[in-house]
């Protein structure tokens, strides 16, 4: 390809690539806030479990969040799912053509040629969704701090060990990756399907399992705390400091704590509304 329309191609793939990232990442953290919001203002009568007003653009927003009911299907629903497989369809794209077959994956002082070493990243996307699906498909998702702590060893683990078989700059876009394969796995494997299991039993008029429900929010939980890290991770191929240095997995074990310790404090339990009159949040 001309080295011109490559460098125009690469331009809008990263562009539709970090777009896509916005609005799928920006998505679950506003529901995760919003849950958080709606279920303590302790707004609960017959099948509305939380209510809130937001402001924006010049008007008010009412937002009641409701039970699912057999029988009772609203007339228009929304679903949220597209943003989360193109983003991971674009990354990976960027990811074969940056890293696969743009020659920054090994380098003359790596232990592994290149076929091997685009075995592991592979390998280290598929193995990390399977190891942290049955984490918390098993007892421990009861637990959370528990399977937390786990999977925050296991990745640190993956850090150092990616680090030392490819470069830095490939180990940590590959620990970003194995982040983003999770996301998109718990949206489309875990979340959807057992939403989808729910409208069907709200539309045949048969009880529904809200337990699925739950386990689908503690997957989108999860995804809000790992897309600190991956949007991290995207802005790291700028500082060479950071993931050229020897102890660059250090680092970036140092930093998706203080990512998550960011999401926390955003998304936390409002103060109670008979002590204010209004919340200012960061609203555009």
């Amino acid at each position: 390809m001309d080295a011109t329309l490559s460098e125009w191609f690469h331009l809008f793939l990263r562009w539709f690539h970090v777009f896509a990232g916005i609005l799928w990442i920006g998505s679950t953290w506003f529901f995760s806030w919003l849950d958080r919001t709606l279920e303590n203002l302790g707004a609960v009568r017959d099948q509305i479990t939380g209510e809130t007003y937001l402001v924006h653009s010049g008007g008010f927003y009412y937002v009641q969040k409701q039970k699912f009911v057999p029988g009772q299907m609203p007339p228009v629903l929304h679903w949220f799912r597209w943003e989360a497989l193109l983003t991971w369809v674009s990354g990976v794209i960027l990811l074969v053509i940056v890293y696969y077959l743009g020659g920054a994956m090994v380098s003359s002082e790596s232990p592994l040629g290149l076929g091997a070493a685009v075995a592991v990243g592979i390998g280290s996307m598929v193995v990390g969704w399977v190891i942290y699906d049955l984490i918390w498909s098993s007892p421990i998702a009861k637990h959370d701090k528990l399977g937390i702590a786990i999977c925050y060893l296991l990745l640190v683990g993956a850090a150092f060990g990616l680090s030392k078989v490819i470069t830095g700059r490939a180990a940590f876009i590959h620990v970003g990756a194995i982040m983003g394969t999770i996301m998109v796995a718990n949206v489309w494997m875990r979340i959807l399907p057992g939403q989808a299991k729910m409208l069907a039993a709200v539309r045949e008029n048969r009880p529904i399992d809200y337990s699925l429900g739950d386990r689908a929010k503690q997957r989108s939980k999860h995804n809000t705390y790992m897309g600190t890290s991956v949007v991290l991770i995207m802005i790291s191929n700028h500082f060479p400091t950071l993931y050229g240095s020897e102890y660059g997995w250090a680092a970036l074990a140092g930093l998706v704590i203080v990512g998550w310790i960011g999401r926390a404090l955003y998304i936390r339990p409002p103060k109670p509304m008979a002590a204010i009159q209004v919340s200012e949040g960061a609203n555009g």
